[in-house]
């Protein structure tokens, strides 16, 4: 009997033309770490009573299908979690590389399908309806880097052979930590530690009654983009920023050798003033938990640009 291995896993994206209704072609393969996705259904106890010690049988509550995908930060793959989470990009070149700028402020996302093999059982789960709820990812000296994307599914279907086909491959460019740069209004932003990113697009699941218990979408509301920035104590320049009230725009930076890059634009970004600690000997270090908002000039929030050979997202 064969053992499920994570090893064998596979996994499969297609973006769909109706929501919850999975594409018959288009699947691309797409390199994960890990995954949390699936569909639950939990039991609800019997609450009645006059049977005796013993409980009646449970009754089925309704699915609940989510789950994150732990994905690789690369030149190309990552473009189309960038789409889940901002929509479709402007893409400018007449040939490669293309640019590819990615806006918040889109008022609809675009669902995927996306399907994960286990091909030694076999099982390949295909969740429908897939819209992306919240990515981060950790900037830091060393380490895989890593990006996480929480997903809201409408439904899980199993099947013992794949929908997907014959999945287009793409080539792994992974980014790494020591491609790094942050900038602060276009100046490099020095003793910076580490920095984490989250944007949030703050799904309404619209939860609706129906015979499949599966919802009828996920609406995106007002998004949020937060994070974080520990630095060495150095100067007064942040910490000044923040009891001014003032925004500054952060920049977070990944290149190749190669020419692919990924860069993340925080247009206008709000410091809280932070406690500085003197704990020991060491070093002080500070961490601001910083907030972004809507720049009135550039008229959004964030711009994310990825440089790759890929012609359209």
């Amino acid at each position: 009997m064969a053992r499920a291995q994570g090893a064998r896993a596979q996994m499969a994206l297609a973006f769909e033309t109706t929501y919850g209704t999975p594409p018959v072609g288009g699947f691309t393969k797409m390199p994960f770490a890990s995954t949390s996705l699936g569909a639950e259904q939990p039991l609800l106890n019997s609450e009645l009573l006059g049977y005796g010690r013993d409980p009646l049988a449970p009754i089925k509550d309704a699915v609940t299908a989510d789950g994150d995908v732990v994905v690789p930060l690369d030149a190309e793959a990552f473009g189309f979690w960038l789409k889940a989470a901002f929509g479709t990009p402007t893409t400018t070149g007449a040939e490669a590389p293309y640019t590819h700028e990615f806006q918040s402020g889109s008022w609809t996302l675009p669902s995927m399908s996306i399907e994960t093999g286990m091909p030694e059982v076999p099982r390949y789960a295909m969740y429908s309806g897939c819209v992306l709820d919240q990515i981060t990812w950790q900037m830091q000296r060393s380490g895989l880097l890593t990006a996480t994307a929480r997903l809201v599914a409408q439904g899980e279907t199993v099947g013992a052979t794949t929908s997907a086909g014959t999945p287009a491959a793409l080539e792994l460019k992974r980014f790494g930590h020591f491609n790094g740069a942050i900038t602060r209004n276009g100046s490099a932003l020095g003793n910076v530690v580490s920095a984490d990113i989250t944007y949030a697009n703050n799904l309404d699941r619209i939860e609706t009654i129906r015979a499949d218990g599966r919802i009828d979408g996920a609406d995106p509301s007002i998004a949020a983009l937060t994070g974080s920035i520990e630095v060495r104590f150095t100067d007064q320049t942040l910490v000044t920023q923040a009891i001014d009230g003032e925004a500054c725009e952060l920049e977070f930076a990944y290149a190749l050798p190669s020419g692919e890059s990924f860069t993340f634009t925080v247009h206008a970004v709000y410091l809280p003033r932070p406690r500085i600690e003197i704990s020991g000997p060491q070093g002080v270090q500070a961490t601001f938990d910083w907030q972004a908002a809507r720049n009135s000039t550039v008229g959004r929030m964030c711009t994310a640009t990825l440089v790759n050979d890929v012609e359209t997202y």
